[in-house]
């Protein structure tokens, strides 16, 4: 890895200590477009303002905390100190959305101590980038601030000055499950979603939406508000004052502490973010939330290899298998006979198949849930501790033999551990289930915590379960395995800091198609989450569906989307494991349309988005690193649209073998979603095309150098 680091120390004042006088120091990004103002009133309230563009975006928004048993930060403050920095770098992902990273921003920092008993000391710390601010309170260690704090809450405004149009769902402390909504800033009302009947568990306490949150202004400003390095502290929502178009950090808690936060001096708090662009494609490739996080602590990392994989998973939600072994209904109630029903998905045979369709198109892995004991009694029980063993096989599964079949072929095992929530069961087992991994030589895991957090009290996203998903990917790392988290913690970056946290759920997936009561994820999901939920990691939304209405399986459920746009995904929405979710059959029906998948890479040198719209349309374009082919992608909402497209971003003096799978004359993705047409023709960077974009659709293309 490459790194080229200029660190410059540009200022240093020390500002008048007057309570009678406002103090004010400003830091600008390095373009001077984004502007930030940092101070005091006269009370001695910490404050700050950002411009962008000349104009204010985020106006007067005061800072501080609340603790339990002493007095408040948000007050009686003097600057003591304030200095500002630049900081220019170019870092190497080791897998991602592109190689080089640049991280360029100006600091500012700012060391408040209080002017009144107990004088204790406060620092602030903006970044100042090109593409928006992340800003964090650090606790210095000191002789009037020391031990243990308890945090009851963290008071970060973000007071903003127009009523934007904004993309969120409900500040849910337990799941990030929910539709996006479209409202204005005023119309936000979340807790009309309180208790959703969807939802294997949910608490929304205040009219509050989760992050990232994206809106859009009247002149095009875009912003989006979420936060960095979200380590050893609370997830944060955002409460919403609708009269005054306020936000204001409202941490998640726990129903076990009367405080939300505890921490030992010293220490310092995640980043808040906002990202500010005058479109919404450079939303989509802002750096912000991973430049913000720490370098790389695990070195070498290359026993990962970013993959397209397959498995035993949509079966058991369309109800063609199950994850159980042995559970039937006996007298009205469903019972562990400890006898095989013959449903069971996750057995030897099932999944050698998927390992041969895998090794014959081109995919490296195969998932595989339902393998272990535990699953007739992992949900719908208080007492879930002690359920689910990770290393113990059903009988009708053979690792031994699923394993070396799968190194004959070519084709990596994906490791599955459903933890029901149970994390003292998980954390127990950790050790003797990752070495189970390291023995095999399997190096991903895809995790899960479906129902209430056990011990009972806690909270998806309280400090208690921010703390277990990070220290179970460092756990992980100890044995060279992959985690991919579902019902997680909110991305924040840290797979720069720890790379082999390598995907996540963190939204409502493709499964809600399969068996939702209201209709599924109607075609705008995505379109809107490419500019929100995207904007904070990689998710693993295991597209690939061809199989549109599965009326053989479920009549009143079907994906909201053409086929066409299934194959864009794999562009669009970005993981470096992305899964052809659907069964093997439905792949061998339509071997056309499969080609794409066999194709597309999951790992790229370089990103581009080249139109979009938040909650529209979007189109990305991707260059694959090993090979330097290119491949594009674009999904539409409910409404047809047409899409001129400039490939200028193609290599030079290169010409490419382009087949491009489009919507068909009389797509629609609930009248006709199968219709869809291949072409095959020639491309170079001078050349343009047009597309058409069905209800729903979608078109995708693979670009091979000649």
């Amino acid at each position: 890895m490459k790194t080229y680091l200029l660190t410059l120390v540009v200022a240093f004042a020390l500002l008048s200590c007057n309570d009678n006088v406002i103090q004010t120091t400003e830091i600008t990004s390095p373009n001077k477009k984004v502007v930030v103002n940092f101070s005091l009133n006269k009370a001695g309230r910490p404050f700050y303002k950002v411009k962008f563009n000349t104009k204010t975006v985020v106006d007067t928004s005061y800072l501080g905390f609340e603790f339990k048993d002493v007095p408040a930060f948000h007050k009686n403050f003097i600057v003591k100190n304030t200095s500002t920095s630049t900081f220019n770098e170019t870092w190497q992902m080791p897998w991602g959305e592109q190689l080089d990273v640049v991280n360029n921003y100006n600091e500012l920092r700012v060391e408040l101590q209080e002017k009144t008993t107990p004088e204790r000391f406060l620092n602030i710390v903006f970044k100042v980038y090109d593409d928006g601010i992340g800003f964090r309170y650090e606790f210095p260690e000191q002789a009037r601030l020391r031990g243990e704090v308890f945090i009851t809450e963290e008071h970060t405004e973000f007071n903003l000055t127009e009523d934007y149009k904004t993309f969120w769902i409900p500040g849910d402390w337990d799941i990030y499950e929910h539709l996006y909504n479209t409202t204005n800033l005023s119309e936000i009302d979340a807790l009309q979603y309180a208790n959703h009947k969807n939802l294997a568990q949910t608490y929304i306490p205040e009219n509050a939406v989760n992050t990232p949150v994206t809106m859009v202004g009247n002149d095009g400003i875009h912003l989006s508000f979420h936060e960095a390095a979200l380590v050893d502290y609370s997830g944060m929502t955002l409460k919403v004052d609708t009269e005054n178009l306020n936000l204001k950090s409202n941490l998640v808690g726990s129903k076990n502490n009367d405080y939300k936060v505890k921490r030992t001096v010293p220490f310092h708090t995640p980043w808040r973010t906002i990202q500010i662009t005058d479109n919404a494609p450079d939303l989509i490739e802002s750096k912000l939330i991973v430049n913000l996080n720490e370098p790389n602590k695990l070195g070498d990392v290359s026993w990962f290899k970013p993959m397209k994989y397959t498995g035993v998973w949509w079966e058991m939600h369309l109800g063609k298998s199950s994850w159980d072994y042995g559970m039937e209904k006996v007298d009205a109630k469903w019972t562990d006979t400890g006898k095989a029903h013959g449903k069971h998905g996750a057995t030897t045979e099932n999944v050698k198949n998927f390992i041969d369709f895998s090794a014959k198109n081109n995919i490296g892995g195969v998932l595989v849930e339902g393998w272990n004991t535990g699953w007739e009694h992992w949900i719908g029980f208080e007492d879930r501790e002690g359920v689910f063993d990770f290393v113990t096989t059903y009988p009708d599964y053979d690792i031994d033999e699923v394993v070396r079949y799968g190194k004959k072929k070519g084709v990596d095992i994906i490791m599955h551990h459903e933890t029901s929530a149970a994390t003292e069961t998980y954390t127990k087992q950790q050790d003797t289930a990752f070495a189970l991994m390291q023995k095999y030589g399997m190096h991903t895991v895809k995790t899960g915590y479906v129902g209430k957090i056990l011990p009972k009290g806690e909270y998806h996203h309280g400090q208690y379960m921010v703390n277990h998903y990070n220290h179970t990917v460092e756990k992980a790392a100890k044995y060279q395995v992959a985690i991919n988290a579902h019902e997680p913690i909110k991305a924040t970056g840290l797979r720069r800091t720890y790379p082999n946290t390598i995907s996540r759920e963190g939204l409502r997936g493709q499964e809600f198609n399969a068996w939702s009561s209201d209709g599924g994820n109607p075609p705008e999901h995505l379109p809107i989450v490419a500019f929100t939920r995207m904007l904070s990691g990689p998710i693993d939304f295991t597209p690939g569906i061809f199989n549109i209405k599965f009326d053989e399986y479920k009549k009143d459920n079907q994906v909201n989307t053409t086929i066409a746009q299934q194959l864009a995904l794999y562009v669009v929405i970005y993981s470096p494991v992305q899964m052809a979710a659907d069964l093997v059959e439905h792949y061998e029906a339509n071997p056309k349309p499969l080609q794409f998948i066999r194709d597309v890479g999951v790992d790229w040198g370089k990103s581009v988005v080249l139109n979009g719209e938040v909650g529209d349309y979007v189109t990305i374009a991707r260059k694959e690193r090993e090979t330097g082919n290119w491949f594009v992608g674009g999904i539409t909402d409910e409404n047809a649209r047409s899409l001129k497209l400039d490939f200028s971003f193609l290599d030079e003096d290169q010409s490419y073998e382009a087949i491009i799978y489009k919507d068909g004359e009389n797509a629609h993705w609930n009248n006709n979603p199968l219709d869809i047409e291949i072409e095959k023709t020639e491309f170079d960077k001078t050349s343009q095309l047009t597309l058409k974009l069905a209800e729903g659709g979608g078109f995708a293309i693979s670009l091979k150098k000649k």
